[in-house]
């Protein structure tokens, strides 16, 4: 479980109340993941100021103590945070209650559909990098939208150009090998 240790008696106390749900605790990158039907319900975690619950889908939650926040506006579209500085918030029922609504959500099949269609404009420096070298324009004409997609968000994402170079001399050879940006994480079937 990813914590800091100035939380410790504050996640034992949040790890005592999820288990007291319907929930099935789970190990997923490296956390405490708490499911309901193999779909993702719940985590927790401590951070440098404060430590929070976060519910895969508590974009539908109804929020009735107005605690929820959503962590990176404009990038975070279903995830939502319950963030707490003190242990004496920690509030069994008021969780409990947030975890029964997030079961009832999961039972009816609600889910915020995933923008596909995102479109992206290419990348100045990626396309002065494709036309100069043509094997390697030739290389990512053959991946997929979405390989390239990921390439392009990956350069874009960056703030500044020397990062953003850096970062297409570490792609070139993934490119080349007709590699997405992510295929290593990716499960083989």
């Amino acid at each position: 479980m990813e914590s800091n240790s100035d939380w410790t008696e504050a996640l034992e106390r949040i790890s005592t109340i999820l288990q007291q749900s319907p929930l099935v605790k789970t190990i997923k990158w490296g956390s405490e993941v708490f499911t309901y039907k193999g779909r993702n319900i719940v985590s927790y975690g401590g951070f440098k100021n404060y430590f929070a619950l976060w519910f895969y889908n508590g974009v539908f939650l109804q929020d009735p103590y107005g605690v929820l926040i959503n962590a990176q506006e404009g990038k975070t579209k279903s995830l939502r945070q319950w963030r707490m500085v003190q242990i004496d918030e920690i509030d069994a029922l008021k969780i409990l209650e947030y975890i029964n609504e997030a079961v009832t959500i999961e039972d009816r099949g609600l889910r915020i559909k995933a923008d596909t269609k995102q479109t992206v404009s290419q990348s100045e420096l990626l396309k002065h990098a494709l036309d100069r070298d043509q094997q390697l324009r030739l290389a990512f004409g053959k991946l997929s939208p979405g390989k390239q997609k990921d390439y392009i968000l990956y350069i874009e994402e960056a703030k500044q150009q020397k990062t953003k170079l850096a970062r297409i001399e570490k792609i070139i050879p993934m490119i080349l090998a007709a590699e997405g940006l992510n295929d290593r994480y990716q499960k083989k079937v």
